[in-house]
């Protein structure tokens, strides 16, 4: 009778998002795979209207347990002319990585690509739990590939308004190796940053 209790308990839980999030917690699926314990770094709200989704935590973001809480942050957060106070505000901002875990580096450098598990498992769940979304910031490679299908993610950038009809803003990661392409591409600082300022601010408060 004890055993039944528990399964129905825990059952129930996972079906809200707060017993969601407390699953993702405590998910070990990827443990073996990872270079410390599981650490999910994962913000989500039922009352989001924005949704970042990037590839997975770095080190300093494992560390800090803050999402974008590094130099890739910083650079995202100048495209998107936002502080850090409305960046982080949860009640407007939902952060749902491919990979909630840092998933450690490379041998030659730069980190190990997320986990396809993580999405597999944990995604759709959120996603069913944030009915508010209006505009999903698609960060990076993975991010990009996972939702649209493969492609190359600068000349998708450039074609944004493909997307924008899907609720869907495709970026490349923030981190200092798209800085020479974004130097020597005006088009993304005179067309797409301006489009990506008023898609977020008309998904955060129109």
């Amino acid at each position: 009778m004890t055993d039944y209790n528990t399964q129905t308990f825990s059952i129930t839980l996972e079906g809200t998002l707060e017993g969601t999030l407390e699953a993702i917690r405590d998910c070990r699926a990827c443990a073996s795979q990872l270079p410390f314990p599981p650490r999910p770094v994962v913000y989500a709200s039922p009352s989001a209207r924005l949704l970042i989704t990037g590839q997975a935590p770095g080190q300093r973001v494992h560390k800090a347990g803050i999402p974008f809480f590094d130099a890739s942050g910083q650079r995202l957060r100048q495209w998107l002319n936002m502080d850090s106070s409305l960046f982080y505000d949860k009640a407007l901002i939902a952060f749902v990585p491919m990979g909630f875990c840092y998933p450690g580096t490379l041998p030659k450098g730069g980190d190990r690509p997320p986990s396809p598990l993580c999405a597999t498992l944990w995604r759709q769940r959120l996603l069913t739990f944030m009915p508010s979304i209006r505009l999903t910031l698609l960060v990076g490679a993975y991010a990009q590939n996972h939702v649209l299908g493969q492609g190359r993610v600068f000349e998708r950038t450039l074609r944004f308004k493909e997307f924008l009809t899907m609720g869907y803003f495709p970026l490349p990661h923030p981190s200092w190796r798209t800085g020479q392409w974004e130097r020597s591409t005006p088009e993304f600082r005179n067309s797409v940053l301006p489009a990506l300022r008023q898609a977020v601010h008309h998904a955060l408060f129109a």
